[in-house]
């Protein structure tokens, strides 16, 4: 995987082994990608919906027409640190493998598409980037375009507060999006954003999909914790003991993925390091002392 100082984080080549390695430690990632797989499957191959009608109704049925104009747009939206951005690249990765497509591209936007707020610039780099994208996919490969914290590109044209280079790189979203249907699902944008609300309503309109992604419950906070302190001497009360702390309690939200492996592990492995093994003490203190991030309110 390789990161370039332009307007993409990321280039990566798919199917790749890094994301596949990543794919395993995502709690319920192959539950959400049944969920939706189907409808992905549709997107990236409308082009056969033709010969699929005349094999099974012995013509070119209207709804083939109806549904190859469907836009190749998928937004993920959810509480931060979900695992929204993780999983879009990681369902990339899954659609290359099962297509046998060779040499798919997965392209990361970066946020530093939004120029240097010089007058157009915007707009220009969101259409150089996606120039880019359909170059690579060319006439045979697939490419998927993973834009994160969508708001910040896609906001409400309708808002007062909403700058005029803010509209045209909306507007300049959503013609480029239009375009990409041209290509019969041969590339696909998801787009993840922490608020739904905030999207222009122009694209939640054209969304194929629209999923949803929530904090752990408790079923799921303790399968990430099992899964994640495997090798640590916990018993199954103390594992509780953890389920609970990282619950929601008194007005607090519950802690997200992100909290527990980036906030509590690296704070419990700190006080451990390096004169004593990790144990269930280490872990419970630095629950006790941290508090989990705030909601980001969707309104």
């Amino acid at each position: 995987m390789s990161s370039q100082n332009n307007i993409f984080d990321s280039k990566t080549v798919l199917p790749d082994s890094t994301l596949a390695a990543r794919q395993k430690t995502l709690l319920g990632f192959d539950a959400r990608y049944e969920k939706i797989h189907d409808q992905l499957r549709l997107l990236l191959n409308l082009t056969e919906l033709a010969d699929w009608s005349k094999k099974y109704h012995g013509q070119r049925i209207h709804l083939c027409d109806l549904v190859a104009d469907q836009y190749p747009l998928v937004i993920f939206y959810g509480d931060v640190g979900t695992g929204k951005t993780a999983t879009a690249e990681c369902i990339a990765n899954r659609l290359a493998k099962e297509s046998g497509t060779e040499d798919s591209m997965l392209f990361k936007l970066s946020n530093r598409v939004r120029g240097s707020g010089k007058v157009g610039e915007m707009g220009t780099l969101l259409t150089q980037a996606f120039q880019e994208v359909i170059q690579s996919a060319g006439k045979n490969r697939r490419a998927i375009l993973v834009i994160d914290e969508g708001d910040s590109l896609a906001a409400s044209r309708s808002q007062e507060h909403s700058h005029h280079e803010d509209k045209v790189a909306v507007n300049t979203l959503i013609q480029c999006i239009d375009d990409l249907r041209r290509l019969g699902g041969r590339i696909v944008v998801f787009l993840c954003t922490n608020r739904l609300s905030v999207l222009d309503a122009a694209l939640q309109r054209r969304a194929a999909i629209i999923e949803e992604f929530l904090r752990p419950n408790e079923e799921e906070r303790r399968a990430l914790l099992k899964m994640d302190l495997t090798g640590i001497s916990l018993n199954e009360s103390q594992i509780t003991e953890l389920v609970t702390a990282t619950g929601p309690k008194h007005g607090i939200p519950g802690w997200t993925f992100s909290d527990i492996r980036t906030r509590l592990y690296p704070a419990a492995l700190a006080s451990a390091f390096p004169d004593q093994p990790l144990s269930f003490t280490h872990l419970h203190e630095a629950v006790k002392i941290m508090r989990p991030s705030p909601v980001l309110e969707d309104f």
